[in-house]
């Protein structure tokens, strides 16, 4: 029987999955720090450069005062970012000695571990990514193999990756991400020893979502067979098109046998605390999925599904679903079997809903499918068809967009962006619309404390202090008391902070 740790997700891909990125801020992540901190997990899946850019810009906070205010709340457990490949926000190839830099700043803020998923599964990019974190500080590197269905994502295809990721230094261990929910238990017990047989002593970990309902049974597999730990998301954080719900996989592995370490108090409050944030802010609450055998041929992420539908009915054309489904895997074959994550899931259904609704294959071709073909996302694992390479290249637009210069380097972007901005501010100029940033600026520090359970309250007042008619509440109740009063000014109203 194994000794199985956790990897806790809810505040990175459960967030993500569930509630588009947007479900925490500052005070919400730093108010469950300390039962987190207590739990013992092995590492915390804390954010990417993606969920960065959503603090700044949807939440108008501090992304880089977030990560130094969480890594100061737990000092025994790790940090983890998750980059995928030489990219920092936005999805444009970043210049190798701006991608050094961010290593640099996220290890100088509190980033301890780095998860590095390179979408085209290259080897050698991750290896790439890997001496740079730990020449810019980053204490530990754990290297994706990301998981799919096809032809050529065989077992030998992840056991050379492993192999070639296993061999470098800079790598401490690697995982197996499964971004679909596609491994069955029985790809499981081929697959995790194909990895395992050509990594040495270096862990292997298991990250996997629920969207068909096959994740938790590869987990109970993955034990079994060597895998050192599973990533699990908690409350209502998991589940869905999530990860496994962390409070069940313990209570599974240890029914069969396996020890997982951890404090059974602390996270079973952290199961709460995601459960009653979700139902204090209404948020979507992750539930058991049921396996749905169409998807292993699409393979789109949920959210994605919706995407095709609301497209196919802006132009009335609803009945063409099966159609689009259908095209979905001629275009990922044509295009070399890309993995269907982002961006590439965004790139193969634009392209499909293009060749049914258009009524001509490849008659339109968005710029990043060209972007794709031409490699700026990396190369394809294998080459694109000849006739549809064929017909990119014969487009203008594909010749305009080779001939785009590349991100420029560090030292060009601070002469155009200014030269004595700190390594944080200019990471983030140099990536989001200056009017975003100076709209974090201009809000402050972020709030640091968050209760759901005082939501109801909160939602009461800002509901009572609209009613302009109002001038006096009183709400009492065993050990409560609030007070509103709405005094007139010679300048108008407004209602004096709550009295409680």
């Amino acid at each position: 029987m194994a000794d199985i740790r956790l990897v806790e997700t809810s505040l990175r891909d459960g967030n993500q999955c569930l509630w588009g990125a947007l479900g925490v801020d500052t005070a919400k992540t730093l108010s469950i720090a300390p039962a987190l901190e207590r739990v013992g997990f092995e590492a915390i899946d804390f954010t990417t450069s993606t969920h960065m850019g959503v603090a700044v810009r949807f939440k108008k906070e501090d992304p880089w005062e977030r990560i130094r205010l969480m890594a100061a709340a737990m000092r025994n457990t790790p940090l983890q970012f998750m980059s995928t490949g030489f990219r920092f926000i936005s999805w444009e190839t970043a210049h190798p000695d701006f991608m050094a830099l961010a290593f640099r700043v996220l290890a100088r803020n509190g980033i301890r571990r780095f998860c590095l998923a390179d979408p085209m599964n290259d080897a050698d990019s991750n290896i790439a990514c890997a001496r740079m974190v730990k020449q810019g500080g980053g204490e530990y590197v754990i290297a994706a193999l990301v998981f799919t269905l096809s032809p050529i994502h065989d077992d030998a295809h992840y056991a050379r990756a492993a192999q070639k990721l296993a061999a470098s230094a800079d790598v401490d261990a690697l995982y197996i991400k499964d971004p679909g929910g596609l491994m069955s238990p029985a790809r499981a017990r081929t697959l995790i020893p194909a990895v395992k047989a050509v990594i040495g002593a270096k862990p292997l970990e298991l990250h996997a979502h629920c969207t068909i309902g096959l994740a938790e049974y590869a987990y109970m597999e993955a034990a079994e067979l060597g895998v050192s730990a599973l990533q699990c998301a908690s409350g209502a954080a998991a589940d869905g098109t999530s990860n496994p719900r962390a409070e069940r996989i313990v209570a599974n592995l240890r029914s069969l046998g396996h020890t997982v370490d951890v404090d059974q108090d602390a996270l079973e409050e952290v199961d709460r605390y995601f459960m009653r944030l979700a139902q204090c802010e209404g948020l979507p609450i992750g539930v058991p999925q049921a396996f749905d055998a169409a998807y292993l041929r699409h393979q789109l992420p949920g959210g994605m599904v919706g995407t095709m539908r609301r497209q196919l009915a802006e132009c009335r054309l609803s009945d063409k679903e099966g159609a689009v489904i259908e095209e979905l895997g001629r275009v990922r074959e044509e295009l070399g079997w890309p993995i269907v994550m982002t961006p590439f899931a965004q790139i193969v259904l634009t392209q499909a809903v293009m060749n049914v609704t258009t009524g001509k294959r490849y008659e339109v071709i968005p710029d990043e499918a060209i972007r794709y073909a031409i490699g700026r996302f990396g190369k394809p694992n294998v080459p694109i068809a000849a006739d549809v390479m064929n017909r990119i290249e014969s487009l203008p637009r594909t010749r305009e967009l080779r001939a785009e210069a590349p991100m420029p380097s560090p030292a060009e972007l601070r002469q155009r962006l200014g030269v004595h901005l700190s390594d944080e501010e200019f990471l983030l100029r140099a990536t989001m619309p200056s009017g975003q940033v100076d709209a974090m600026r201009a809000a402050g520090p972020a709030p640091r404390h968050y209760n759901p359970e005082a939501r109801p309250v909160m939602n009461l007042i800002q509901q009572l202090t609209g009613h302009r008619e109002l001038s006096h509440v009183a709400v009492e109740k065993a050990g409560f008391k609030l007070e509103l009063r709405r005094h007139a000014h010679a300048a108008g109203e407004r209602p004096d902070e709550p009295r409680g």
